[in-house]
């Protein structure tokens, strides 16, 4: 592939190296950052390769139209009006309340279709291998999760034993959580003030 002005075979690589070079300089010069001798190097360059020249106009273009597109700004108590059509105390609390309706039947309706299923499969729940299975397995899931609870347990106590400085750590880390939570608790009390434009 030949490049018009060059006079010289490049490879692939050297066009794209080319095209990135003189692009950015091209965006340095829309932003006047480039100095006299690079600013004459893009001028040289872009008498000889069209495309730099094309690119050149198409930044130009755009660089003027956003120069003439005005700034627009919301209207003057745009902040208050918004605010006000957000939901009152009201609306929230019937959110809520209508969210914890939702959790609570979410929450009563599996246990009803357990039941209605316990009561449909009850004679096959009801066969006495069957339970005998059910207890066994029970048993041993609580033997087991109760040495797990144990060890956990004794191990925390050693633990502690061996490290006291990590209860002091714990109390203290527990002291601030509380502190913040108090904070933050005042915080979200006091009322909100309204800033407006002027």
């Amino acid at each position: 592939m030949r490049n018009q002005g060059w006079g010289k075979e490049l490879q692939w690589g050297d066009m794209m190296e080319h095209e990135e070079r003189f692009y950015l300089m091209l965006m340095d010069a829309l932003d006047s950052g480039l100095g006299a001798n690079e600013q004459a190097e893009l001028e040289d360059h872009m008498r000889v390769c069209p495309d730099c020249r094309q690119d050149w106009r198409t930044l130009m273009a755009i660089e003027s139209l956003f120069r003439q597109t005005p700034l627009l700004l919301p209207a003057l108590g745009f902040a208050e009006r918004t605010i006000a059509l957000l939901p009152g105390r009201r609306t929230r609390r019937l959110a809520l309340g209508s969210v914890f309706v939702v959790l609570l039947l979410s929450g009563i309706l599996p246990l009803v279709l357990a039941v209605l299923l316990a009561v449909r499969y009850s004679p096959v729940l009801s066969q006495p291998e069957l339970l005998g299975g059910i207890w066994s397995s029970l048993v041993g899931t609580g033997r087991a999760t109760l040495t797990v609870v144990e060890a956990l347990i004794a191990g925390a106590g050693h633990f502690m034993i061996e490290q006291p400085a990590w209860i002091g750590w714990m109390i203290v880390l527990a002291g601030i959580v509380f502190l913040w939570g108090g904070v933050f608790q005042r915080l979200l009390a006091q009322p909100t003030r309204n800033f407006s434009r002027n």
